[in-house]
């Protein structure tokens, strides 16, 4: 299967009716009902209830995403159960560890329900290479910078600060290297536009092709950030042209490193039309 558009990934609580009602209608690649963070331990049971309902009712133009709690709580098997009844396209498995957690959750979903991992703790971070290896339907790597900054005791307050080259080098390392989409996380200042694309574009400097975002209003500034301009693609286009083994255009070498380069670009320009 083809890899999924993310550039975008809205993560909505699954405990709120009205902001699920309102993804529908939202330019995002991928909607993520979250029945983790995003709700109260009070709330986790009506929640699941509610994302259930939410999915079944459909009418979502976006991935559709459920991501459930952590392997290590009361209400794992339950949520798993749950995605299994709702059908959405994805499983979102947070602070994954291990290859097995990854084959645990699959043990519990029928087939055609793919998954993607999230790296937010120090022995996740370790373990990545592993459970990138690990099959099982996982389509993605995506990076919990908030939980990893915490594991790894950085000393931040907001969620997307505090995360390294290093580990934004890995994770996406990790992924590429088992065919898997690295994702970055969110980034939690609202009203800082100028801090969210430009971590937008670290991210995608590092290889990602795409990230979670929090709010309606930060869709359309990712959105652009990680689709392919018209400039890059019709140069792309001009570099397979013109380039036959080493050779001097537009002032600087190409060959065939420059065209694979380029196929690669095109490549993700046209996922995403």
């Amino acid at each position: 299967m083809a890899a999924r558009a993310r550039r975008t990934s809205l993560v909505v609580p699954g405990s709120n009716e009205r902001m699920l009602a309102k993804a529908r209608t939202l330019d995002a690649d991928e909607v993520v009902v979250d029945l983790e963070d995003a709700v109260a331990v009070a709330d986790k049971e009506a929640a699941r209830a509610l994302a259930v309902e939410a999915l079944d009712a459909g009418g979502f133009a976006a991935t559709t995403a459920l991501r459930v709690n952590a392997r290590a709580t009361p209400w794992y098997e339950d949520d798993l159960r749950a995605a299994a009844e709702a059908r959405p396209d994805v499983v979102v498995l947070p602070k994954v560890e291990s290859a097995g957690d990854v084959a645990a959750a699959r043990d519990l979903l029928p087939e055609g329900i793919g998954l993607e991992a999230q790296i937010e703790t120090a022995r996740g971070l370790v373990e990545a290479e592993r459970i990138a290896a690990a099959g099982h339907g996982l389509e993605a790597l995506v990076l919990g910078p908030a939980d990893l900054a915490a594991s790894l005791g950085i000393p931040v307050l907001s969620i997307g600060e505090g995360t390294s080259d290093y580990v934004l080098a890995r994770i996406a390392a990790a992924a590429r290297a088992f065919g898997l989409q690295p994702i970055d996380g969110p980034h939690a200042r609202l009203d800082d536009r100028q801090g969210l694309v430009a971590s937008a574009e670290r991210a995608l400097a590092h290889g990602y092709d795409g990230k979670w975002v929090i709010h309606p209003s930060q869709i359309e500034p990712i959105n652009r950030a990680f689709t392919p301009s018209a400039k890059e693609i019709e140069r792309a286009e001009r570099i397979l042209a013109a380039a036959h083994g080493a050779a001097r255009f537009e002032g600087e070498l190409v060959d065939a490193v420059s065209q694979r380069l380029a196929e690669a670009l095109l490549s993700r320009a046209a996922r995403l039309s």
